[in-house]
């Protein structure tokens, strides 16, 4: 309701820009459709870098001279939608490539972590002697004394 709204508004008052927003945010509604996670994270890495490729020319528009024409001008100037849709396909090489990174890294961070405790269990069980790894029941509580 509200985007529909918006774009009825500047429609009326600000076509210039919609001529330059409706094309150059083509991928951002294509990550919108495609993205049916909880968190939206395609739409908002696509979006996010989407809408840094077409506000430079947003700018340049209301900056300099906003009218139909020089909207028109650029956004049939193949730079600008080179400019545009490769901020958008960073923002894909982000979602697919981000994740799996940090993924690994996490897996890296944890496994040294094991590693770590297993030394340490090790020392542990040097200084206690190897009773002190058996000195707890199955559901994690300490044994009873013998004579209970």
């Amino acid at each position: 309701m509200a985007g529909g709204t918006v774009l009825v508004l500047l429609a009326l008052f600000s076509l210039p820009t919609l001529i330059i927003l409706i094309p150059g945010m083509l991928p951002t509604g294509v990550a919108k459709l495609c993205d049916r996670t909880e968190q939206h994270s395609a739409t908002f890495c696509v979006g996010g870098l989407n809408i840094c490729g077409v506000f430079p020319y947003l700018m340049k528009l209301w900056t300099d001279n906003h009218s139909i024409d020089a909207a028109t001008a650029a956004i049939t100037d193949i730079f600008t939608m080179l400019v545009i849709y490769a901020a958008a396909g960073f923002g894909w090489l982000m979602y697919s490539v981000v994740p799996p990174v940090v993924s690994a890294v996490l897996n890296v961070l944890a496994e040294r972590r094991v590693s770590v405790l297993k030394t340490t269990q090790v020392a542990i069980v040097k200084e206690w002697g190897p009773e002190v790894a058996l000195m707890t029941e199955p559901g994690g509580q300490p044994p009873l004394p013998p004579n209970a």
